[in-house]
């Protein structure tokens, strides 16, 4: 099972990934996570990211795309892999199909979680607090002068991979406002049906 989850910071993406992860016995590829563990290694590519990140902005198509396209063909995604956060620009979208087609793949499912966007900022904040409660370090986006500014780029880049995929009729949506449980039913419901 080859799928990428769809929709506005805060929709709950992550959690649904980190489910059908487990479930599928499939990577969860987040390149969110993926750029902050470059981050907090040090390497190049994690330093171009650092400042774009840490102001909420999004980093370069040609340093996600390269990131996905090695991913990818590690072993543990040979059966499938969950993007998580990618694409995130209908270039991003047109690469990957680019890079599925040479590698002879393609993907079963596209799922877009649609949200409250007033509610999110709730989501955001429940989270970092949450974050805080069990230890841990609230992410350096997840205030909500980041939050806004991420907002802003996913109505300006990324919601018309939405409508990319649903030109292409790929496109399934879940409303992501529902319990995480009931999220989780109707993506099952999506990815069987």
């Amino acid at each position: 099972m080859r799928l990428i989850l769809l929709g506005p910071p805060g929709a709950g993406k992550g959690t649904q990934a980190t489910r059908l992860a487990d479930k599928l016995k499939i990577p969860q590829l987040s390149t969110g996570d993926m750029l902050r563990a470059a981050v907090k290694a040090g390497t190049p590519v994690g330093m171009q990211a650092k400042a774009v990140m840490d102001g909420g902005g999004l980093v370069s198509d040609a340093i996600v795309v390269g990131i996905i396209a090695d991913r990818i063909q590690e072993a543990d995604a040979k059966s499938g892999f969950i993007l998580d956060g990618f694409p995130r620009t209908v270039a991003q979208a047109a690469a990957l199909d680019e890079i599925l087609a040479k590698m002879n793949m393609r993907l079963d499912a596209i799922v877009e979680l649609r949200v409250d966007e007033k509610a999110l900022l709730g989501r955001i904040q429940k989270r970092a607090d949450e974050t805080v409660k069990a230890g841990g370090a609230v992410r350096a986006d997840d205030n909500p002068k980041a939050f806004k500014v991420r907002l802003d780029a996913y109505h300006e880049m990324t919601a018309p991979v939405s409508a990319y995929y649903a030109g292409k009729g790929t496109l399934k949506t879940v409303d992501g406002m529902q319990p995480i449980e009931v999220v989780s039913t109707a993506i099952d419901g999506v990815l069987n049906g």
